[in-house]
């Protein structure tokens, strides 16, 4: 955000003509780095695409018996990711964490079955039973089958040994039944996949997965995974890259750190709170235009599916301890938990994204001066597009992954599902966001178009009908205007993937929508949407806010871009891909650091008027979000992001630490925040009786901090250590997770869980009070809407 210009209380602004000389560097700075970053993010995919690892065409053993053919691998992935895909187990760490990481069980489970092979070889029983000496010439043995490459380019086909034949036939088997019969502490139902022949590919999906993970790329000692998942039979251990990129990557970060606390000491002067604001508030006496009114529907909609995401998610952790009831009554049949999930991480993203369109819708007329003609019609047809959308994407999803749409079809395709997390809904729906997004952007521009046409030396002038224009600078327009533009453009990446499109490529393109588009420029927007209306309400110089919001959107995608790969260290990438994502994801922590000087210039905000009161509670969800950022984005993001870390960690249950802390902590916190400040305006005249916001906070922030506390990283630093100490199929076996301290710690969530569905319910209770009265203030003081604000009163 605006943090890193935040400075004295009392401090001046700079003259006119060197705040113009700042802006100007700071656009240059903002476009170099753009240019240069998407450069090498573009390079960096050019990388990934020639090291990934081949798809054999053929599999057979030594003696030429096929194991398999055809499209086998791209059929049984298309199977996968029509069942839910990363929604059950993971594939290369990335994917749910009840059930198995399928590339290291599957990786694991081969080893030991070929171990034991080569034992009875041996004249051993198994390869428990061998001596130390023993077990070292086995484990040397095995290593060889498995690291060697003997993929033929020409011909793409893999040989392997007959033991690892035999062993594909066993791990088969094993998976059959499990996706037949049901796993209950996997959270796999019966009847998951029925059609034998559809599983076995999906087995050899697995299998490849596996296989790209043990086998040595070309001419390199490390896999195509640069070694990942742990697993000590194989010797899969970190490469000497990883250890120092990870050595290098803290010393950066300090060095960002120590940069950072330079710049903003030596920006002390250029303070954006103001010392002098209005003596009313100057949005409660507006009259809101038809289209801004349209807008309050989507704030009700997002109060919806916030509430219905956080019961999901409650259904969902709770699959964690019992796997196929909810405290003893059978829901998996109905709602299993690959479809639970599904609907719990799309439901995240999809609700927040609504409060950044209705806040963007909202704020529009008010900057524009003027109502376009159709605007109203717009906001309703974009409306009705999202709620279409919502509802395709999550029945389309349940009648996939019930196996309804058939395995891997292409009706699943397009209407079902595409089984890659975060970005699980079908291309039709894909298809038909982008339509809306698009629309959003068109709405927003010819609202907001007329005031750059406006803007004088940069500055706009206030109007009776362009109550956000006054104080604003053009600047702040342009970067809104180029974030809802960015917004709309890059959910695009969502079709770089394709439904026989290779997984890792699948993987880069998905890190752009969920890193980018998410993680990027949601935060670019949210940062220039929050300047605008503290600027509006007299409560930040304009100026100093403008320059702020450039300096903060410059520092941040500076890491943020290329440290996308810090998602795609495993994924098919090679070294060089590794270098340049953890020097930059280093880079993304550094303006977390500081994030305490942002929650500090928001209570100065909250303090600087009487009437400021009035948007107390969507201030404190703004503070909350300084908080968040720091601990989870920070703290937690950094916690797993250098590439020793991940390592080990990927797929563990420290990734969802960072991601409900910093995805909600940060986003869904915001959208709260954007979502009260809009309402607010748009329902004037009337004090709140605001219990149930009071309510919500708290039991938000304290659930998703209990949460966090008490059970992810505890639970993470357990499977953290197992990985370390015998490999992550251990630490992600049922065995270990099902151990009876880890199963304690496993429900410990649910304290959590409870207090923070009571935060969102509260919410959600207010959200209809406004609509029944009952969250309106008896007695309270009222603003004729069209007429200035009343003197408050002294108390």
């Amino acid at each position: 955000m605006s943090s890193t210009l935040s400075a004295r209380p009392d401090a001046a602004p700079p003259p006119p003509d060197a705040r113009r000389s700042t802006d100007r560097r700071w656009w240059i700075a903002l476009a170099t780095v753009v240019v240069a970053s998407f450069a090498v993010l573009l390079w960096m995919g050019l990388q990934i695409n020639e090291a990934k690892p081949p798809i054999p065409t053929k599999v057979v053993d030594t003696n030429g018996q096929v194991i398999a053919e055809g499209d086998a691998v791209m059929d049984g992935q298309r199977v996968w990711q029509s069942i839910g895909g990363q929604q059950i187990g993971s594939v290369w760490g990335h994917g749910a964490y009840v059930a198995p990481d399928w590339t290291a069980d599957w990786l694991h489970r081969e080893a030991m079955f070929v171990l034991d092979e080569y034992a009875k070889q041996m004249g051993v029983p198994s390869y428990d039973q061998a001596s130390p000496e023993q077990q070292g010439a086995l484990q040397a043995k095995l290593k060889y089958a498995f690291r060697t490459n003997t993929y033929d380019p020409a011909t793409g086909t893999v040989t392997l040994d007959p033991v690892r034949a035999a062993a594909f036939e066993a791990n088969s088997a094993h998976y059959a039944e499990i996706f037949a019969n049901g796993h209950e502490k996997y959270a796999i139902p019966r009847g998951a996949v029925t059609d034998p022949e559809a599983m076995q590919k999906m087995n050899t999906f697995f299998w490849w997965s596996s296989w790209a993970a043990s086998t040595n790329a070309p001419g390199d000692d490390a896999t195509y995974t640069r070694n990942w998942p742990h697993e000590p039979l194989i010797d899969n251990v970190p490469t000497p890259t990883n250890i120092l990129w990870s050595v290098i990557s803290i010393i950066i970060l300090l060095a960002g750190i120590a940069g950072m606390v330079w710049y903003h000491n030596f920006q002390a002067d250029h303070d954006e709170v103001t010392n002098d604001p209005p003596k009313n508030d100057p949005l409660l006496g507006y009259e809101a235009t038809p289209s801004q009114k349209a807008t309050l529907k989507y704030f009700f909609v997002v109060g919806a599916l916030f509430v219905l995401q956080i019961a999901v998610g409650i259904l969902t952790a709770h699959y964690g301890v019992e796997g196929s009831t909810l405290y003893g009554i059978p829901i998996d049949q109905i709602l299993p938990y690959a479809v639970l999930r599904t609907w719990h991480t799309e439901l995240g993203i999809l609700w927040i994204a609504t409060a950044w369109l209705a806040t963007g819708l909202y704020v529009t007329p008010a900057v524009g001066g003027r109502e376009p003609k159709y605007q109203r019609l717009g906001v309703n047809v974009l409306f009705v597009a999202l709620i279409v959308v919502v509802a395709g994407t999550m029945i389309g999803q349940w009648l996939s992954i019930k196996g309804m749409m058939g395995y891997g079809t292409t009706l699943s395709w397009w209407l079902g599902t595409t089984g890659m997390e975060y970005l699980d809904l079908a291309r039709t729906w894909q298809i038909g966001l982008i339509i809306g997004l698009f629309l959003w952007f068109f709405l927003m521009w010819r609202g907001m178009a007329p005031a750059l046409a406006r803007a004088k030396g940069g500055k706009l002038s206030p109007t009776q009908n362009a109550p956000l224009a006054g104080g604003s600078q053009r600047t702040l327009v342009a970067m809104l205007l180029m974030s809802c533009f960015a917004i709309a453009s890059f959910f695009g990446a969502a079709f770089g993937m394709g439904h026989d499109t290779h997984l890792s490529i699948t993987e880069y393109w998905r890190w752009w929508v969920v890193h980018l588009w998410v993680e990027g420029f949601f935060e670019v927007f949210a940062t220039v949407v929050i300047a605008f209306l503290f600027s509006r309400l007299g409560l930040v110089r304009p100026a100093m806010a403008a320059t702020a919001t450039i300096a903060s959107t410059t520092i941040f995608l500076l890491g943020g871009i290329i440290g996308t790969g810090h998602h795609l260290y495993f994924t098919g990438g090679n070294d060089p891909v590794m270098a340049w994502s953890a020097t930059f994801s280093a880079l993304e922590v550094v303006p977390l650091a500081l994030m305490g000087f942002e929650a500090f210039r928001n209570l100065r905000i909250l303090r600087v008027s009487e009437w400021v009161a009035g948007y107390k509670w969507a201030i404190y969800f703004f503070i909350s979000v300084s908080f968040w950022n720091a601990l989870g984005a920070g703290v937690f993001g950094f916690l797993i992001n250098p590439p020793i870390s991940l390592f080990y960690v990927q797929g563990l249950n420290l990734t969802p630490l960072h991601g409900h802390t910093a995805l909600f902590g940060v986003y869904g916190m915001l959208g709260i925040g954007l979502m009260l400040f809009c309402v607010r305006s748009l329902m004037p005249g009337k004090e709140w009786n605001d219990w149930p916001i009071k309510l919500g906070f708290w039991g938000l922030n304290g659930g998703l901090f209990a949460m966090a506390i008490f059970s992810l990283l505890p639970l993470g630093l357990a499977q953290a250590y197992a990985s370390i100490s015998e490999g992550l199929w251990y630490a992600r076996s049922w065995e270990f997770l099902y151990t009876p301290a880890l199963t304690v710690i496993r429900w410990m969530r649910t304290p959590g869980d409870v207090l923070f569905g009571l935060g969102a319910l509260s919410i959600g209770l207010f959200m209809v009070g406004l609509l029944t009265g009952h969250a309106i203030k008896k007695g309270g003081e009222e603003t004729i809407p069209g007429q200035p604000e009343p003197e408050p009163v002294a108390r």
